[in-house]
């Protein structure tokens, strides 16, 4: 009987491995290289950005508040007004939670939005706390969502 744990043959496990990051980055953007589609080019350079480290932090909307950690969900597709008329354009998410901590905002479509958009985030708004990203309990009115406190028969 032979010994195989002292084999000497070849490990073919490299040989099998998944490519890298950076590896199907560069077969990506050769692939693109020649192309006219703009968006594709742009996916392209952004695989290839983030596989070397080096990608840009993504934008977000001026209606996220900078110390809300979480992207944005598509693009700015709603005003959101406070009630000195004072606003902010932003995504679903973003206007969403900006509404629910504002007193007496608003919100308005943006005229390429799509349809509904201004209602849905009206909607998201009632059960939103506001300031979400904040930590701690929520006891007062003023500190849980507008649903909540009208389940409490309590308003602000």
């Amino acid at each position: 009987m032979t010994d195989l744990s002292m084999s000497t043959a070849v490990d073919n496990t490299a040989l099998c491995d998944e490519p890298s990051d950076l590896e199907v980055a560069i077969r990506v953007a050769q692939q693109l290289l020649d192309s006219d589609q703009v968006l594709s080019l742009r996916e392209a350079l952004r695989l290839l950005l983030r596989a070397v480290g080096a990608e840009p932090p993504a934008r977000r909307c001026p209606a996220a508040h900078p110390e809300d950690p979480t992207p944005c969900v598509g693009p700015a597709v709603v005003t959101i007004l406070d009630k000195t008329n004072a606003g902010a354009d932003g995504c679903e998410h973003h206007a969403a939670q900006l509404l629910a901590s504002l007193e007496g905002g608003r919100v308005y479509a943006l005229p390429d939005a799509p349809e509904g958009a201004a209602i849905r985030v009206f909607k998201a708004a009632d059960t939103t706390h506001p300031f979400p990203w904040v930590d701690g309990p929520r006891t007062r009115p003023e500190q849980l969502s507008h649903a909540d406190n009208r389940r409490r028969g309590e308003a602000l």
